[in-house]
C-alpha cells in the first residue's frame, strides 16, 4: 500500500519527456529530456536532463536544469509561493530502488526578484551532492517589484 502511494505521488510530480538522446549502441543509458511548467508560476518551463539506466537499480545523479519564462509572471502568482530560504519542492523523480530521487526546488530571492530553480540528487557520491541551478529574474514582467533597500 505506502509503496503504490509513494508511486503514485512521485508520478503526479513527473514532467512530461520531451527528449532522448542514446549514449551509444552499446550501453543501456541515455539522456532523458523532461519538461516541467512551475504548477504556481505558469509563466516558467523549466528543462531537465538526467541520466537514465535501464538496466542498473539506481540512474546516476548528475542532471542539468535551464528554467526561462515562457508566458506571463504575474504578483498573485509570486504571492503563492513559499518564500522561505529553504522554498519548495515542485518536481521529484525516484532515481533507483533505494531511496535516491532527484528533485526540483524553487526559492525567492525578493532582492534581486529573481526565482531560482535548484535540481539536486538526495544521494551523496564521491562527497558531493550533485546539483545545478537556473535563475528566471522577474524584470519585464508584471511581478517585479523595485528591491526594498536595505538598512544594514
Amino acid at each position: 500500500m505506502a509503496l503504490a502511494v509513494c508511486v503514485s505521488v512521485l508520478s503526479a510530480c513527473d514532467g512530461g519527456e520531451v527528449g532522448s538522446v542514446s549514449l551509444g549502441m552499446f550501453t543501456t543509458k541515455d539522456i532523458k529530456i523532461e519538461v516541467l511548467v512551475d504548477p504556481i508560476i505558469t509563466g516558467v518551463t523549466c528543462h531537465i536532463s538526467h541520466v537514465d539506466a535501464d538496466l542498473d537499480f539506481s540512474d546516476p545523479s548528475d542532471m542539468g536544469i535551464a528554467c526561462r519564462q515562457a508566458g506571463p509572471i504575474t504578483s498573485a502568482m509570486i504571492a503563492q509561493i513559499d518564500k522561505s530560504k529553504s522554498g519548495e519542492i515542485v518536481f521529484k523523480k525516484s532515481k533507483s530502488i533505494l531511496f535516491k530521487s532527484l528533485k526540483l526546488r524553487r526559492v525567492f530571492d525578493p532582492q534581486s526578484q529573481t526565482i531560482m530553480y535548484v535540481s539536486y540528487s538526495t544521494k551523496e557520491l564521491q562527497g558531493s551532492f550533485k546539483h545545478s541551478l537556473s535563475t528566471v529574474p522577474l524584470w519585464g514582467t508584471q511581478a517585479w517589484q523595485a528591491p526594498v533597500a536595505s538598512s544594514n
